[in-house]
């Protein structure tokens, strides 16, 4: 199931190698000693959250980020906040303690049939904010579950998946924009490091021996999953219903989903099919939006420009372009057939190509034409000027690339004046900015210059 994803970006191993998962919770009795009666506590803005142990301003901090991940809960779900179980936070050690087996622990404490989530946090490496998060986005799971009547089975534990509370956890971040896309396209360029039914899977135990990259990669698989159930026709009414009986059920978890979003029940890879969307339209390209760099544009260039050729038995070819003259002595519609392809796929680079491409891309499209029309005199010479060209055009990028990061590295204290020209000619443009002296473009002026509460200048203005 951990199968090694090849992807060349390092960004997968910073997903937080040493968290600790939520465990499944037992029903424990109260400590038999209380704690003392004079230390303080502080409740949460909604008083579910009672913070307890460490100094003031920890507790405080604790308190404002429960209360702050059960709003990003519910804007998630889209629904009020109606708690029923309280949750105790209490704070242990402090930095630079000897590291415990387990930095957070949650269980069940019953008190004369009332029952309440306890969550120690032992404070060894102080407060790591979203491993704290995702404990107390658990902790309200576990509380949907109670409130709806589960726990009462000792010998029936409460367990909220890892795919679910990291799911949680990362569609929350989506929609906030804090998180990286790249890492969304790295799997879906690749198809993924995780099955479906290999996230479902993976328990407590196998999540605690996931390596940061790999971890990485369950969690941006898990948010996507969890986005694809929430964009489902039942919308959030159905995924509160899920919620609910989460953490309680016992059985396959397929048969949950599939009880909850009826489009899942249209065939055995329905939910497969959801989830691969999601991923692919969180990391695919957006054509309107994402421009390509040079690297990007050089790689989709060179994959553009293949001619399709047909065998006598009717298959098709590709070769590249300087296999043009193999088109020679074909008629003319199977030399414009054999070009349509490069053409179709020049035009879609030309919305997300790096800008400096695009004259290159007309050039070759006007080459295509030539081709297809077999004037073919002086093609040869153009087609190593346009390589000649696009060689520069990485030699100059490289060389940008090199020296920003050079500057970056050195961080010059001083100016080099080598842009005084540039900002000279952009002082005199704002300055002396091109007026056109049309009827549209005088009413345009004065109606700016009257929002701006400003006299008209010029002459060409019409009088008030």
């Amino acid at each position: 199931m951990r199968r090694l994803l090849a992807i060349g970006i390092g960004l997968l191993a910073a997903a937080g190698a040493a968290e600790e998962p939520p465990r499944a919770i037992q029903v424990a009795e109260p400590p038999a000693a209380a704690r003392n009666a004079g230390e303080a506590t502080v409740f949460s803005r909604s008083g579910q959250f009672r913070v307890t142990g460490g100094d003031a301003m920890v507790r405080g901090t604790v308190a404002l980020l429960a209360e702050e991940t059960k709003d990003e809960l519910l804007r998630l779900t889209g629904e009020e906040d109606n708690w029923k179980v309280p949750v105790t936070l209490h704070l242990q050690g402090r930095a630079g303690d000897p590291l415990p087996a387990r930095t957070i622990a949650m269980r069940l404490i019953v008190v004369e049939g009332v029952k309440t989530l306890r969550i120690d946090i032992h404070l060894s490496r102080g407060i790591e904010h979203e491993r704290f998060k995702r404990s107390i986005t658990a902790a309200l799971l576990y509380g949907r579950a109670l409130a709806a009547g589960a726990g009462n089975d000792e010998d029936h534990a409460l367990s909220v998946p890892p795919w679910l509370a990291d799911g949680l956890r990362e569609a929350s971040a989506w929609r906030l924009n804090q998180t990286d896309r790249r890492l969304y396209e790295a799997l879906f360029k690749r198809g993924g490091l995780f099955r479906i039914e290999e996230i479902f899977a993976v328990d407590d135990r196998e999540f605690e021996n996931l390596d940061g990259a790999t971890r990485a990669a369950f969690r941006v698989s898990s948010g996507a999953l969890v986005m694809a159930l929430l964009e489902q026709p039942q919308g959030n009414e159905g995924f509160r219903a899920f919620l609910n009986e989460a953490a309680a059920f016992q059985g396959e978890m397929p048969t949950l989903l599939r009880r909850h979003f009826p489009e899942l029940n249209l065939s055995e890879t329905s939910l497969a099919k959801w989830w691969a969307l999601q991923l692919a339209a969180k990391g695919g390209i957006n054509p309107l939006t994402d421009i390509l760099t040079i690297p990007q544009t050089e790689t989709a260039l060179a994959e553009a420009l293949r001619l399709h050729f047909r065998t006598p038995e009717g298959i098709i070819q590709q070769k590249e372009l300087a296999a043009w003259p193999e088109l020679a002595a074909l008629e003319l519609q199977e030399r414009v057939a054999a070009v349509r392809p490069a053409e179709d796929a020049l035009v879609r680079l030309s919305f997300r190509c790096f800008p400096s491409y695009r004259p290159l891309l007309a050039e070759y499209q006007l080459v295509l034409a030539d081709i297809a029309r077999n004037r073919t005199d002086d093609l040869a010479d153009r087609l190593v000027a346009l390589d000649e060209t696009r060689v520069t055009m990485n030699a100059r990028a490289a060389r940008a690339r090199d020296y920003l990061d050079w500057f970056e590295i050195t961080r010059a204290r001083e100016i080099s004046g080598a842009f005084d020209d540039y900002q000279r000619l952009k002082d005199r443009l704002k300055a002396n900015p091109h007026q056109r002296r049309d009827d549209l473009s005088a009413y345009l002026d004065r109606m700016d210059r009257l929002f701006h509460r400003e006299e008209p200048k010029s002459p060409f203005l019409p009088p008030r």
